[in-house]
């Protein structure tokens, strides 16, 4: 369960949706009326999906698997970095390369190509360079920095993605439906919710709106993340008190003898 209330939503604007003569009639279940010649989002369905989608996050969360989250309009860039940073989850905020889930083979080059460079610094290679090598070199890790630095951890396709625009982050959302992969995103009124497996009536557009949709989502992974975290630590206190259990049965039987 997600743990924003109605009020909550309504303080951060999720309800505000685009105009009407912008809107997708898929979205029609999710719109609670129009304003002013704005559609309004029903809250009470946003919650109903929300919980939904943290529900499915905090078991993948739990799995061990990753969750790539997925944000190039500028007023998402920052809060997805900051607040998916925080949970050890890969992001992309930059431009999307076309073929990085359908061609991760090629996206993981690239960054092994990042980590090549870095140990040519460690081992003595680079000194070799002439300045013309070495500013080549730099530029280019730079550029790989800035479009795989921020998923350098993913070494396989991810279990999930979550997407805060998908009409702006249309190319991930093939990408990711061609590999069957679970779609979870922030779905506006001029977005066809019937692409995404998990979507959530939503502003897509205002940073609050943003923001308390993601505080959820990252929410609702950190507690899947704590309960991986309890059960591995259980396990492995279980052998030695199933020890002392057998220990106590064998006391008793030879007092009993």
């Amino acid at each position: 369960m997600s743990k924003v209330n109605f009020e909550n939503l309504l303080e951060a604007g999720v309800h505000f949706g685009h105009l009407k003569r912008k809107w997708n009639p898929a979205m029609a279940p999710y719109i609670f009326e129009e304003k002013k010649g704005i559609h309004i989002i029903d809250l009470n369905k946003t919650i109903a999906h929300l919980d939904q989608a943290c529900a499915a996050m905090k078991q993948i969360a739990k799995s061990g698997k990753k969750v790539l989250f997925v944000a190039t309009k500028k007023q998402a860039k920052e809060i997805v970095s900051q607040k998916v940073a925080e949970i050890n989850m890969p992001f992309v905020t930059e431009r999307w390369s076309g073929g990085m889930l359908t061609n991760f083979q090629t996206t993981r080059k690239s960054i092994r190509k990042m980590s090549a460079i870095d140990k040519m610094k460690t081992d003595g290679t680079w000194e070799t360079l002439n300045k013309r090598e070495r500013l080549f070199k730099t530029r280019q890790r730079e550029k790989l920095e800035k479009n795989f630095g921020s998923i350098v951890d993913m070494t396989r396709q991810p279990a999930a993605i979550f997407l805060v625009d998908i009409l702006k982050e249309h190319i991930a959302l093939n990408e990711a439906k061609r590999l069957n992969i679970p779609t979870f995103a922030m779905v506006d009124t001029n977005s066809n919710p019937k692409l995404v497996d998990f979507p959530i009536p939503a502003n897509d557009d205002a940073t609050k709106s943003i923001t308390i949709i993601l505080d959820a989502i990252c929410g609702a992974i950190k507690e899947g993340l704590e309960d991986r975290k309890n059960t591995k630590v259980a396990d492995k206190d279980a052998p030695a008190t199933e020890e002392v259990a057998a220990e106590q049965v064998e006391a008793t039987e030879e007092k009993q003898d």
